[in-house]
């Protein structure tokens, strides 16, 4: 059993061959589409590219409720020229994590931009079915390149990925590893050395209202910078499935700085050119299934705190691993005692969460000092801790509250998490 809505979020693909093809739109959208083909049946018989950002967020999903999400597919018929691969001889360096700096940034996105810029990349990537472009991260100076799982996954096993560097040079890439559940994957640019890596920042240190920049390659304009604000905090954001019963949320950081298809992967990063987040999802106001909607100041990353463990992991050739309870939630059914949280349906047995006393029906309302406000909310905060974290869960027994304090599972030996 995982952590995840126990019924299919409202708008989820019917395969994976649409699941960054066409937008999610929200609850007052056109009717809906015909069936589904069959189980196996190709739906796009010619190549298609597109630039993708990793969903189109319905707005039903903002208020707690469970909802898919569709592409950000854009098209494109701008390629930039082929170029060579840079070269040093000087060793390689990777990432460093550094604190915000206790005083005030004087610091103006002109001054971040010219620093962030050549640790960013294109990412262009073609499989058997479709390509599309993205952005990505300098994690080293050997080529190690941080972006989204979506916008590499459509390689496949033939598939080929090109990285373009802010310097009109490119090289070929593989990938190192993935992570559908948080949307993240590393890949290995090839024959490079001497790039800059970016500086990871601490997304725990952001505040909202707090100044950031978006940098990235929306609809293919690489290196393309946008500024804006944190509009929210551990925005609860789901987009998807990874097709196994694992629901992809993560705690976003919600910005207004411009994100659209094309900035997937790509940092946000605040004034002192700290990486806090990678850019994965907005929302639009699409409402028609052959629009791509750009961006209306709703935008959302992936806190960089959240995973930079996994993205070690990948590094290093692991498996990725992630926190667990081990239940099955849903949102608050209208008979329940409690007006907002998650509701457990299953428990597994042996888990933490049987451990500690939990069972079907109970309504988990908080996790430490984070409220729960639904199936979406608990997995995402969840999904903020590693294995073996010790967190404080506050839920409804019966009309009675309950806090319990446990230590979370891991999924490293189960298929779900």
């Amino acid at each position: 059993m995982n952590d995840t809505p126990s019924v299919p979020p409202a708008g989820d693909r019917p395969d994976d061959t649409s699941r960054y093809a066409h937008p999610v739109f929200p609850p007052s959208g056109p009717p809906a589409p015909a069936a589904p083909p069959p189980t196996g049946t190709v739906t796009e018989k010619r190549p298609r590219r597109g630039a993708f950002a990793a969903s189109v967020v319905a707005a039903s999903l903002l208020v707690g409720g469970a909802a898919g999400v569709g592409g950000a597919a854009a098209w494109t018929s701008w390629h930039p020229a082929d170029g060579t691969t840079s070269s040093s001889s000087s060793a390689p360096t990777s990432s460093q994590v550094v604190d915000t700096p206790s005083s005030s940034s004087n610091e103006s996105v002109e001054q971040v931009a010219q620093q962030v810029l050549p640790s960013v990349v294109k990412i262009e990537v073609s499989g058997p079915q479709e390509s599309g472009s993205g952005s990505g991260i300098i994690l080293s100076s050997d080529g190690q390149i941080l972006t989204n799982n979506h916008v590499v996954e459509i390689a496949g096993s033939s598939g080929s990925i090109t990285v373009s560097f802010n310097d009109g040079s490119s090289a070929k890439a593989k990938v190192l590893g993935t992570d559908p559940l948080t949307d993240t994957a590393v890949i290995q640019a090839e024959g490079v050395d001497g790039l800059t890596p970016a500086t990871i920042g601490k997304s725990g240190d952001l505040a909202v209202g707090q100044s950031v920049v978006a940098i990235g390659s929306p609809f293919g304009l690489e290196s393309t910078v946008t500024s804006g604000i944190v509009s929210a905090l551990n925005r609860p954001v789901d987009v998807g499935s990874d097709g196994q019963g694992n629901s992809t949320v993560y705690p976003a950081v919600q910005t207004d700085a411009a994100i659209n298809p094309g900035n997937s992967g790509g940092p946000l990063v605040d004034l002192h050119g700290h990486v806090v987040g990678i850019n994965s999802s907005i929302q639009t106001s699409s409402s028609s299934a052959t629009e791509q909607g750009g961006s209306i100041g709703l935008g959302f990353a992936i806190p960089i705190d959240e995973v930079m463990p996994i993205v070690q992991q990948m590094i290093k050739g692991e498996t990725p691993t992630h926190a667990r309870l081990g239940i099955s939630v849903s949102d608050v059914r209208s008979n329940s005692d409690v007006s907002e949280g998650a509701q457990v349906q299953e428990v597994t047995s042996g888990s933490t969460a049987d451990n500690a006393g939990l069972s079907s029906g109970d309504v988990i309302t908080k996790v430490n000092d984070e409220p729960i406000t639904g199936a979406d909310s608990l997995v995402a905060t969840i999904r903020s801790f590693r294995p073996g974290d010790d967190v404080t869960v506050t839920y409804d027994h019966n009309g009675a509250t309950k806090t319990v304090k446990l230590a979370l599972d891991s999924d490293a030996n189960t298929s779900n998490s």
